[in-house]
């Protein structure tokens, strides 16, 4: 497996760092080599915040992210800062629920989830991230679903074991739940 760069962005509160965690862990689980690095904006909840994971087979360098290869984003402030690094020919994931624009580029796959509303339906408005991460990984097939799970249990099931079995809902649910676009490249 090539190396795969990977940002995840939304505003602080929406679980954009739990989410970097629980994909990082399944890709250990896995036995894929992974690193990771958070980035906060100056304001605390509310404010901006990204995840940048770096997975692949080979042993990796840096885990700084400049144009990645796809994009999970989950709301409007990050897409309009984040949808032109991706790389072209690239993936980008959108919570239609919370972002009221479309994708401008023609040339990135898209995956349009409803995350927010998915997450309101179950009775957990905060597990819209993990519906996000269930369209993604059903999607490219990056990890099994059995790992991401096995991670969000091991990094959270201690904590709030209820909680945790409402985001492995989320997860599941997400999965099932999204539309692709596909993207138009131009030949010359």
């Amino acid at each position: 497996m090539k190396e795969t760069r990977i940002i995840i962005a939304g505003y602080g509160g929406q679980g954009v760092v739990a989410m970097g965690n629980v994909l990082a862990r399944a890709c250990m689980i896995e036995g894929k080599n992974v690193t990771g690095m958070v980035s906060y904006g100056v304001e605390m909840r509310g404010g901006t915040c990204s995840a940048t994971i770096v997975v692949g087979d080979d042993e990796i360098a840096c885990p700084f992210v400049e144009t990645p290869d796809q994009a999970l984003i989950l709301n409007q402030q990050s897409l309009d800062k984040y949808e032109q690094s991706v790389i072209p020919g690239g993936l980008i994931l959108v919570n239609t629920s919370i972002i009221q624009r479309a994708v401008k580029r023609a040339d990135l796959e898209q995956i349009q989830i409803p995350a927010s509303q998915i997450a309101r339906e179950l009775g957990n408005i905060k597990g819209a991230n993990m519906a996000a991460l269930g369209a993604y990984i059903q999607h490219t097939g990056l990890l099994k679903m059995e790992s991401v799970e096995r991670g969000m249990r091991e990094l959270f099931g201690g904590k709030n074991p209820v909680m945790t079995e409402m985001n492995v809902r989320a997860l599941r649910e997400g999965a099932k739940r999204f539309t692709l676009v596909k993207a138009c490249l131009k030949v010359s």
